[in-house]
Protein backbone atom coordinates (compact mmCIF):
# COMPACT_ATOMS: atom_id res chain seq x y z
CA UNK A 1 0.00 0.00 0.00
CA UNK A 2 1.45 3.36 -0.94
CA UNK A 3 1.48 6.34 1.35
CA UNK A 4 -1.01 8.67 -0.06
CA UNK A 5 -0.61 12.50 -0.31
CA UNK A 6 -3.63 15.16 -0.47
CA UNK A 7 -2.94 17.93 -2.30
CA UNK A 8 -3.76 20.68 -5.05
CA UNK A 9 -1.81 20.00 -7.98
CA UNK A 10 -1.15 22.97 -10.39
CA UNK A 11 -1.80 21.93 -13.77
CA UNK A 12 1.23 22.76 -15.98
CA UNK A 13 0.78 20.77 -19.08
CA UNK A 14 -2.41 19.98 -20.95
CA UNK A 15 -1.76 18.33 -24.60
CA UNK A 16 -4.07 15.51 -26.90
CA UNK A 17 -2.73 11.98 -26.60
CA UNK A 18 -4.82 10.50 -29.94
CA UNK A 19 -8.06 10.04 -28.40
CA UNK A 20 -7.39 11.33 -25.17
CA UNK A 21 -6.03 13.82 -22.85
CA UNK A 22 -2.19 14.15 -20.78
CA UNK A 23 -1.94 16.00 -18.23
CA UNK A 24 1.09 17.06 -16.27
CA UNK A 25 0.47 18.21 -12.68
CA UNK A 26 3.07 19.32 -10.15
CA UNK A 27 2.79 17.61 -7.08
CA UNK A 28 7.06 17.14 -5.66
CA UNK A 29 5.44 14.90 -3.06
CA UNK A 30 3.36 12.28 -5.38
CA UNK A 31 6.35 12.36 -7.97
CA UNK A 32 9.28 10.86 -5.12
CA UNK A 33 6.42 8.35 -4.08
CA UNK A 34 5.00 6.94 -6.83
CA UNK A 35 5.60 3.25 -8.61
CA UNK A 36 4.39 1.99 -11.64
CA UNK A 37 0.50 0.55 -11.03
CA UNK A 38 0.07 3.19 -8.65
CA UNK A 39 -3.20 5.48 -9.30
CA UNK A 40 -4.12 8.63 -8.47
CA UNK A 41 -8.19 10.29 -7.89
CA UNK A 42 -9.06 13.43 -8.79
CA UNK A 43 -11.92 15.72 -7.81
CA UNK A 44 -13.85 17.05 -10.71
CA UNK A 45 -15.34 19.83 -8.80
CA UNK A 46 -18.45 22.04 -9.43
CA UNK A 47 -21.11 19.82 -7.84
CA UNK A 48 -19.86 16.07 -8.39
CA UNK A 49 -19.09 14.37 -4.94
CA UNK A 50 -17.50 11.35 -6.52
CA UNK A 51 -13.53 11.30 -7.55
CA UNK A 52 -12.14 9.90 -10.54
CA UNK A 53 -9.68 7.41 -10.60
CA UNK A 54 -6.74 7.47 -13.13
CA UNK A 55 -3.44 5.53 -13.91
CA UNK A 56 -0.26 7.13 -12.87
CA UNK A 57 1.33 7.76 -16.42
CA UNK A 58 4.51 8.70 -15.33
CA UNK A 59 6.25 10.55 -13.04
CA UNK A 60 9.34 13.21 -12.57
CA UNK A 61 10.67 13.77 -9.62
CA UNK A 62 13.05 15.97 -10.49
CA UNK A 63 10.48 18.86 -11.99
CA UNK A 64 8.40 17.48 -9.27
CA UNK A 65 5.34 16.79 -11.91
CA UNK A 66 3.44 13.23 -12.54
CA UNK A 67 0.80 12.65 -16.07
CA UNK A 68 -2.09 11.43 -16.22
CA UNK A 69 -3.68 10.07 -19.55
CA UNK A 70 -7.71 11.07 -19.28
CA UNK A 71 -10.76 9.82 -21.51
CA UNK A 72 -13.45 12.06 -21.39
CA UNK A 73 -16.32 9.65 -20.84
CA UNK A 74 -18.86 12.00 -19.02
CA UNK A 75 -18.70 15.26 -17.11
CA UNK A 76 -16.53 14.60 -14.54
CA UNK A 77 -13.74 14.07 -17.06
CA UNK A 78 -15.08 16.08 -19.33
CA UNK A 79 -14.32 19.01 -17.04
CA UNK A 80 -10.94 17.38 -16.84
CA UNK A 81 -9.88 17.13 -20.00
CA UNK A 82 -10.57 21.09 -20.27
CA UNK A 83 -8.27 21.90 -17.10
CA UNK A 84 -6.33 24.82 -18.06
CA UNK A 85 -2.76 25.43 -17.32
CA UNK A 86 -2.26 27.08 -13.72
CA UNK A 87 -5.75 25.12 -12.53
CA UNK A 88 -5.82 23.32 -9.07
CA UNK A 89 -6.78 19.66 -8.69
CA UNK A 90 -7.84 18.33 -6.13
CA UNK A 91 -5.70 15.20 -5.63
CA UNK A 92 -4.77 12.16 -3.92
CA UNK A 93 -1.86 9.80 -4.76
CA UNK A 94 -0.01 7.34 -5.23
CA UNK A 95 -2.63 4.86 -4.21
CA UNK A 96 -3.04 1.35 -4.24
CA UNK A 97 -0.01 -1.74 -4.37
CA UNK A 98 1.58 -1.45 -7.52
CA UNK A 99 3.43 -3.59 -10.10
CA UNK A 100 6.01 -6.24 -7.95
CA UNK A 101 9.01 -5.28 -10.35
CA UNK A 102 11.76 -8.28 -10.96
CA UNK A 103 14.51 -8.41 -8.85
CA UNK A 104 16.60 -9.23 -12.08
CA UNK A 105 16.93 -9.53 -16.43
CA UNK A 106 13.45 -11.02 -16.96
CA UNK A 107 11.69 -11.30 -20.47
CA UNK A 108 8.34 -9.57 -19.94
CA UNK A 109 5.49 -8.94 -21.79
CA UNK A 110 3.20 -5.89 -21.49
CA UNK A 111 -0.71 -6.39 -22.52
CA UNK A 112 -3.02 -3.35 -22.45
CA UNK A 113 -6.89 -2.11 -23.62
CA UNK A 114 -6.56 1.57 -25.09
CA UNK A 115 -5.43 3.77 -22.77
CA UNK A 116 -4.63 0.95 -19.88
CA UNK A 117 -1.19 1.51 -21.32
CA UNK A 118 -0.52 4.13 -19.89
CA UNK A 119 0.36 2.02 -16.31
CA UNK A 120 2.64 0.01 -18.33
CA UNK A 121 5.15 2.75 -19.85
CA UNK A 122 7.50 3.30 -16.95
CA UNK A 123 6.89 -0.39 -15.65
CA UNK A 124 8.64 -1.13 -19.17
CA UNK A 125 11.53 1.14 -18.64
CA UNK A 126 12.15 -0.05 -14.76
CA UNK A 127 12.51 -3.24 -16.08
CA UNK A 128 14.84 -2.19 -19.22
CA UNK A 129 17.46 -0.56 -16.03
CA UNK A 130 17.02 -3.70 -14.14
CA UNK A 131 18.70 -5.32 -17.95
CA UNK A 132 15.37 -7.17 -18.81
CA UNK A 133 13.66 -7.02 -22.26
CA UNK A 134 10.08 -6.30 -22.68
CA UNK A 135 7.67 -6.82 -25.82
CA UNK A 136 4.22 -4.85 -25.85
CA UNK A 137 0.77 -5.79 -27.18
CA UNK A 138 -1.73 -2.65 -27.49
CA UNK A 139 -5.29 -3.47 -28.62
CA UNK A 140 -8.32 -0.83 -28.85
CA UNK A 141 -11.58 -1.13 -30.74
CA UNK A 142 -9.89 1.20 -33.78
CA UNK A 143 -6.84 2.86 -34.45
CA UNK A 144 -8.15 6.35 -32.22
CA UNK A 145 -8.36 4.20 -29.28
CA UNK A 146 -4.63 2.93 -29.08
CA UNK A 147 -2.45 4.99 -26.71
CA UNK A 148 1.93 4.87 -26.42
CA UNK A 149 2.52 3.07 -29.90
CA UNK A 150 5.14 5.69 -30.60
CA UNK A 151 6.53 5.26 -26.70
CA UNK A 152 6.75 1.85 -27.37
CA UNK A 153 8.37 1.74 -30.29
CA UNK A 154 10.76 3.89 -28.93
CA UNK A 155 11.76 0.90 -25.83
CA UNK A 156 11.27 -2.03 -27.64
CA UNK A 157 11.38 -3.63 -31.81
CA UNK A 158 8.62 -6.34 -30.43
CA UNK A 159 5.22 -4.22 -30.68
CA UNK A 160 2.37 -5.72 -31.37
CA UNK A 161 -0.74 -3.70 -32.07
CA UNK A 162 -4.06 -4.80 -32.57
CA UNK A 163 -7.17 -3.36 -33.37
CA UNK A 164 -11.01 -5.01 -33.17
CA UNK A 165 -11.41 -3.35 -36.82
CA UNK A 166 -8.70 -3.64 -38.33
CA UNK A 167 -7.71 -0.03 -38.91
CA UNK A 168 -4.33 -0.55 -37.17
CA UNK A 169 -1.99 -4.02 -36.58
CA UNK A 170 -3.42 -6.93 -37.10
CA UNK A 171 -7.39 -7.32 -37.33
CA UNK A 172 -8.62 -9.12 -33.58
CA UNK A 173 -8.18 -8.83 -30.11
CA UNK A 174 -5.35 -8.51 -27.92
CA UNK A 175 -6.75 -12.36 -26.03
CA UNK A 176 -5.57 -13.77 -29.45
CA UNK A 177 -2.39 -13.32 -29.62
CA UNK A 178 -0.93 -13.70 -26.17
CA UNK A 179 0.44 -16.96 -26.48
CA UNK A 180 2.33 -16.07 -29.75
CA UNK A 181 4.06 -13.06 -28.56
CA UNK A 182 4.86 -14.85 -25.03
CA UNK A 183 6.99 -17.21 -27.15
CA UNK A 184 7.94 -14.86 -29.59
CA UNK A 185 10.10 -13.63 -26.81
CA UNK A 186 10.59 -16.27 -24.63
CA UNK A 187 8.24 -13.80 -21.63
CA UNK A 188 8.26 -15.44 -18.19
CA UNK A 189 6.31 -12.76 -16.85
CA UNK A 190 3.53 -10.78 -18.53
CA UNK A 191 1.82 -7.81 -16.92
CA UNK A 192 -1.97 -6.75 -18.30
CA UNK A 193 -4.03 -3.68 -17.40
CA UNK A 194 -7.50 -3.79 -18.75
CA UNK A 195 -11.19 -4.87 -18.51
CA UNK A 196 -11.87 -7.84 -16.49
CA UNK A 197 -12.76 -10.21 -19.19
CA UNK A 198 -9.50 -9.41 -21.21
CA UNK A 199 -7.30 -9.68 -18.12
CA UNK A 200 -9.25 -13.10 -16.91
CA UNK A 201 -7.91 -14.16 -20.77
CA UNK A 202 -4.21 -12.92 -20.59
CA UNK A 203 -4.10 -14.29 -17.09
CA UNK A 204 -5.17 -18.30 -18.39
CA UNK A 205 -2.90 -18.06 -21.29
CA UNK A 206 -0.02 -16.88 -19.15
CA UNK A 207 -0.94 -19.83 -16.68
CA UNK A 208 -0.97 -22.33 -19.51
CA UNK A 209 2.80 -21.18 -20.77
CA UNK A 210 3.86 -21.14 -17.25
CA UNK A 211 4.63 -17.41 -16.98
CA UNK A 212 4.29 -15.02 -14.28
CA UNK A 213 0.96 -13.00 -14.49
CA UNK A 214 0.55 -9.64 -12.93
CA UNK A 215 -3.16 -7.88 -13.42
CA UNK A 216 -4.29 -4.19 -13.21
CA UNK A 217 -7.50 -3.95 -12.98
CA UNK A 218 -9.73 -1.33 -14.25
CA UNK A 219 -12.60 -1.14 -11.54
CA UNK A 220 -14.34 2.18 -10.98
CA UNK A 221 -12.70 3.33 -7.86
CA UNK A 222 -14.65 5.91 -6.45
CA UNK A 223 -12.67 6.68 -3.05
CA UNK A 224 -9.67 4.76 -3.35
CA UNK A 225 -8.73 4.69 0.05
CA UNK A 226 -11.12 1.33 0.96
CA UNK A 227 -13.63 2.87 2.40
CA UNK A 228 -16.66 2.42 0.27
CA UNK A 229 -16.22 -1.36 -0.73
CA UNK A 230 -17.34 -0.79 -4.00
CA UNK A 231 -14.65 -1.87 -5.74
CA UNK A 232 -14.38 -5.66 -4.05
CA UNK A 233 -13.51 -8.25 -6.38
CA UNK A 234 -12.84 -12.29 -5.43
CA UNK A 235 -9.41 -13.47 -5.20
CA UNK A 236 -7.75 -16.28 -3.14
CA UNK A 237 -5.25 -15.80 -0.96
CA UNK A 238 -1.82 -17.86 -0.39
CA UNK A 239 -4.06 -19.98 1.46
CA UNK A 240 -6.40 -20.80 -1.01
CA UNK A 241 -9.14 -18.87 0.45
CA UNK A 242 -11.08 -16.76 -1.61
CA UNK A 243 -11.92 -13.38 -0.06
CA UNK A 244 -13.40 -10.02 -1.55
CA UNK A 245 -10.53 -7.65 -1.51
CA UNK A 246 -10.87 -4.18 -2.36
CA UNK A 247 -9.45 -3.21 -5.38
CA UNK A 248 -7.67 0.28 -4.40
CA UNK A 249 -6.73 -1.10 -1.53
CA UNK A 250 -4.97 -4.99 -1.81
CA UNK A 251 -4.97 -3.78 -5.38
CA UNK A 252 -5.48 -2.73 -7.63
CA UNK A 253 -2.54 -4.95 -9.51
CA UNK A 254 -2.76 -8.57 -8.15
CA UNK A 255 -1.47 -12.09 -9.62
CA UNK A 256 -3.94 -13.01 -11.83
CA UNK A 257 -3.93 -16.30 -11.15
CA UNK A 258 -5.47 -16.06 -8.08
CA UNK A 259 -8.37 -13.63 -9.53
CA UNK A 260 -11.36 -15.49 -9.32
CA UNK A 261 -12.54 -13.79 -12.45
CA UNK A 262 -16.20 -16.01 -13.23
CA UNK A 263 -17.39 -15.68 -9.58
CA UNK A 264 -19.82 -13.34 -8.83
CA UNK A 265 -19.47 -10.48 -5.94
CA UNK A 266 -21.46 -11.77 -3.23
CA UNK A 267 -21.89 -8.54 -1.16
CA UNK A 268 -20.21 -5.00 -0.57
Amino acid sequence: MAHPVVTEAEVVESAPAGAYRRLVLRAPEVARRMSPGHFATVGPGGERVLRRAFWLHRADPAAGTVELVVAERGPGTRELVHSLVGERLSLIAPLGTPFPLPEGPVSALLVAEGHGSAALFGLAEEIRRRGGQVGFILGAASAAGLFGEAAARELTPDVLVVTADGSAGLAGTVTEVVAQAVRAIDATVVYACGPAPVLAAVAATAVELAARCWTAVEEPMACGTGICRGCVLPVAGADGVVREVRCCVEGPVFDGSRVRWAEPVVSV
